[in-house]
């Protein structure tokens, strides 16, 4: 995470940062900023706070950032402001599906509208409490989580049976190996998320990253080829890890 962004990841905290739920807050004034990603850490999220769009806007599109999985974005911002910034991520295919939740003066009926018009998950008029934040970012997290129909999860003709603990592409049942199906599995259920290969280690290994690549390297290499035409949705994302495609 670059040095400009503000407040950034909490040491000595007895799970690793990582695995928590990461939370972007986007808001100019300090000590509101401070509160909110404060409260978000304590209530077992991770938090990283940004003062402005422009500095928001660089780490969103780094590919070496891990991305948020929610954004509470104030609208009154100098330079680029929370509405032109709300636009622009729901422009972009990769950053369209991260959930938002604008914050607006009280009484600002027109920001209210138009936010939620353009695609805003929520909206919390200021000034509001620290659980009344804490409460609206789990329950957008809630209502925007990957939707499983029967415990099965679809990528286009790609289709996961998590009961069945089968995968077909196009009908075409495909044999994989534990390994390669939790790998399959926690890419589709996160599309568009990029993780890192400590991440990967020990989400489906279940042990700490070693610095031994070729492990999952081999692993994603075998995925892709037994996916045939498929296998290109996991992409590599360079200096950071792997990801399957947001949509197609």
């Amino acid at each position: 995470m670059s040095s400009n962004a503000l407040g950034g990841q909490s040491s000595g905290a007895p799970d690793k940062a990582e695995n928590r739920r990461l939370i972007w807050c986007v808001e100019d004034d300090s000590s509101i900023r401070d509160i909110e990603v404060y409260a978000l850490r304590s209530t077992g999220f991770d938090a990283v706070g940004f003062e402005d769009g422009s500095v928001f806007w660089s780490e969103l599109t780094s590919p070496k950032s891990r991305r948020p999985e929610l954004v509470v974005l104030d609208v009154m911002l100098p330079g680029t402001d929370g509405i032109e910034l709300l636009k622009r991520m729901k422009a972009s295919e990769a950053l369209s599906s991260i959930p938002v939740v604008m914050a607006t003066a009280r009484g600002a009926e027109y920001d209210k509208i138009e936010g939620l018009d353009l695609g805003a998950d929520y909206y919390l008029a200021k000034p509001f409490g620290v659980m009344e934040l804490v409460s609206c970012v789990k329950a957008v997290l809630r209502r925007c989580a990957p939707k499983k129909t029967g415990n099965v999860l679809r990528h286009g003709g790609l289709v996961v049976s998590l009961d069945e603990h089968t995968v077909s592409a196009d009908g075409m049942r495909i044999e994989l190996t534990y390994k390669e199906f939790e790998l399959l599995k926690l890419f589709m259920s996160h599309p568009g998320i990029a993780f890192t290969r400590d991440q990967l280690m020990e989400r489906v290994w279940g042990i700490d990253y070693l610095g031994e690549t070729r492990t999952i390297d081999m692993h994603i290499r075998t995925l892709r080829q037994k996916l045939g035409e498929y296998g290109g949705l996991i992409e590599t994302v360079r200096g950071v890890g792997y990801r399957l495609e947001a949509k197609q």
